[in-house]
């Protein structure tokens, strides 16, 4: 049940006119001429988008982030309503109007309860039965966001929970690939975020669910097996899939067969999340992301990486595989920029992972598919708000990376991934994404843009755990040249020579974690790409690689 069900069942069941949801108020009924707080807590603009985000058509994606009043009919399992969405000059505010003859008695029906009227429970049996009865769920909150908690009763000095029961109404035609497929309940929500949060609990990164096999955890690097638990349908997967997908996701994710989003569990963590099909079935991996931003300092970044969070303007990329923890470093070179300059910082990202919060800086997180059609669309738009930094979650193609170099050369400070294994490799990659007779020209552009790569990669820390090795590359006069002169393939040796101005090779950064005894030589070698090479330094070292 989407979130916002939650709430369009308290307007049936205390046959209010109006739901009303906007940032720094409490939710409210209309109620006659009454007005009753729903929930606990003021709403937060975050939690105002995410529920508008839920239930909006994919036609009004564009148009209702913009000013302006827009409608569009919903259909919950409550009952019908009209939903209108209000912007203006930094406002946003949310009704939901209940629609008659669909659920709520009209005028002719009966009187509205008066301004003074106590708000009771509707009795177990409602005349109506569109109306479904609620079940009381408050010894089990787990899977309820505060916002949503509690109904406020005023007089009485106490509140009452809301219920998260409500079947489906009967004869709602499902998804075109949902059938014969169990029917999305609450019951679903409340296991699924039952298995999130047994991930975050035992300390694991990711959770996978696949048709025909129990639920895998991916534990510092290795995947395990859920304990106890028993191969699944395709049913029950679906059924825990689509109970957090909101609504606009799941009609991509029926065209193309995968889609991409993020989901919160207050108070735990938030998720990014993928949905996919393949031979046995529909799927999802569930990547946890901290709740609070990691700081630089908790990195252990060196001062010449952070040098580059002062720049001006300049490029900045951040490669390695996926899942190499790219997102985490950036997280944490934004949140360095964040505390200690003062500019206006934009980040482009598909789903938004970390949140952040204004600190010195201004700070606007968009989101592709939500707030802008794609990379690139949302790159030009940058450059006409006024930026001072842009985040790029991802360079996918050539037009995307274009527009980042000579968004650098223009004047800002572009950070971006790439997903290369070396610093060296990044730069061929960059130049090779163009045709031809454009490579001169973006080498000439690169070399004067780029001003350092963080390639990494992940290794596993001995006794749990892991950490990143980071081959850093920082763009001097002699690498710009190199860059220029299409003489990438030397630029590890001018990384060898520049360790004294900050520049590591991921052969270096692997040795430094074996010496400190964080990592074991076999993990490192697994994780060198110069295998080779590597081997030769440990044995340098007087280390050896666990025959094992």
């Amino acid at each position: 049940m989407a979130l916002i069900d939650r709430l369009i069942l308290t307007i049936y069941k205390y046959r209010a006119q109006e739901l009303i949801v906007a940032p720094g108020e409490k939710v409210t009924l209309a109620i006659g001429e009454s007005r009753r707080s729903v929930s606990a807590e003021a709403a937060t603009r975050q939690q105002v988008e995410s529920l508008l985000r839920e239930i909006l058509p994919g036609h009004l994606a564009t148009a209702a982030s913009e000013d302006g009043s827009h409608e569009f009919p919903y259909s919950s399992p409550s009952g019908s309503v009209k939903v209108r969405v209000e912007r203006g000059r930094g406002t946003l505010r949310l009704r939901a109007i209940p629609m008659l003859g669909d659920g709520l008695e009209d005028e002719a029906a009966g009187p509205a309860q008066s301004a003074g009227d106590k708000i009771s429970p509707a009795p177990a049996q409602e005349s109506n039965p569109a109306i479904p009865a609620a079940s009381d769920s408050r010894h089990d909150p787990r899977h309820r966001s505060p916002l949503l908690s509690t109904i406020v009763d005023d007089e009485a000095g106490r509140s009452s929970p809301l219920s998260d029961s409500a079947e489906p109404e009967a004869g709602r035609a499902a998804p075109p690939m949902a059938a014969a497929a169990a029917p999305v309940r609450a019951g679903g929500t409340q296991a699924m975020e039952e298995l999130l949060t047994r991930m975050v609990r035992e300390g694991c990164s990711d959770l996978h669910l696949c048709t025909g096999t129990a639920p895998f955890f991916r534990r510092d690097g290795d995947m395990v097996p859920l304990r106890e638990a028993a191969p699944m349908p395709e049913a029950e997967v679906r059924e825990l899939l689509f109970s957090i997908t909101p609504r606009i996701k799941r009609e991509e994710f029926e065209t193309r067969h995968d889609t991409d989003f993020a989901y919160e569990i207050p108070g735990a963590a938030r998720f990014r999340c993928n949905l996919f099909v393949d031979r046995m079935g529909v799927g999802g991996v569930f990547r946890q992301i901290p709740s609070k931003v990691p700081t630089a300092e908790q990195l252990g970044l060196s001062k010449h990486i952070l040098q580059l969070c002062e720049l001006s303007k300049g490029l900045v990329l951040v490669t390695g595989p996926t899942g190499s923890g790219k997102s985490t470093t950036l997280a944490a070179l934004i949140d360095y920029i964040n505390r200690n300059r003062t500019g206006h910082i934009i980040t482009i990202e598909d789903p938004i992972e970390f949140v952040h919060g204004n600190q010195k800086c201004l700070l606007n997180q968009r989101e592709v598919g939500t707030h802008t059609e794609g990379f690139k669309e949302a790159l030009r738009a940058a450059l006409r708000e006024d930026p001072d930094c842009i985040l790029v979650g991802e360079m996918r193609d050539l037009e995307t990376i274009a527009i980042a170099i000579e968004t650098a050369e223009t004047g800002h400070l572009v950070f971006g991934t790439l997903h290369t294994n070396t610093a060296a490799s990044t730069v061929d990659r960059m130049i090779d994404q163009f045709p031809a007779d454009r490579q001169n020209q973006v080498r000439t552009m690169l070399s004067e843009s780029l001003k350092g790569v963080l390639s990494q990669t992940l290794c596993k820390k001995k006794g749990g755990g892991r950490i990143a090795a980071l081959e850093v590359l920082l763009v001097t006069p002699a690498v710009s040249n190199l860059i220029r002169e299409g003489k990438a393939f030397q630029i590890p040796s001018i990384m060898q020579t520049g360790k004294g101005l900050g520049m590591c090779t991921l052969n270096d950064a692997l040795m430094d974690v074996v010496q400190k005894g964080l990592v074991t030589p076999k993990e490192a070698y697994f994780k060198s790409v110069s295998k080779s090479e590597f081997r030769a330094l440990l044995e340098r070292n007087n280390l050896k690689i666990d025959a094992a």
